[in-house]
């Protein structure tokens, strides 16, 4: 069992049954994929750029917007579990929807596959993925690849 709890914290992008399931089949699949056999609960917060720049700042020292943040809970695979559900808790994961929609403009495919890709990436750091230095980098990116393919998200 996964259990993706979703919080919208902004305004602008309506959020329809459809991007919701969309993020919990991206978070479903990356654990399939990555052979993550135990119950799991992962929270999404939906956020605009303010709120993703002032969460950038204070948790990273970056003062700018970004696309996703992680935040992870476990680490070398361990994680605490939720008493009450008995998932084990993998972290956080922070989007913005306005970079989602202005990097899928950019690379020229459609806002969900951008918000997939987002998802899986960050479901990836939650999993112990980094992509700061090679060849880390290479595997992390094969991985999503994997996976987004897996679920028909496939770049143009």
């Amino acid at each position: 069992m996964t259990v993706v709890n979703i919080y919208n914290r902004q305004r602008k992008y309506p959020i329809t049954k459809e991007l919701k399931e969309l993020i919990v089949k991206c978070c479903e699949a990356s654990l399939e994929c990555e052979g993550f056999c135990d119950d799991a609960s992962v929270d999404v917060s939906l956020v605009g750029s303010r709120k993703i720049r002032e969460y950038n700042r204070d948790f990273r020292g970056v003062d700018r917007v970004t696309d996703v943040l992680s935040f992870p809970l476990g680490q070398n695979g361990v994680y605490e579990k939720d008493l009450d559900s008995g998932c084990l808790l993998l972290g956080d994961i922070v989007i913005c929807l306005e970079r989602a929609e202005e990097q899928s403009k950019e690379y020229g495919h459609s806002f969900e596959r951008e918000v997939g890709f987002l998802t899986v990436h960050s479901m990836l750091h939650l999993l112990g993925y980094d992509h700061m230095e090679e060849p880390e980098g290479d595997i992390m990116r094969a991985h999503e690849k994997k996976i987004l393919n897996k679920i028909g998200l496939t770049r143009n």
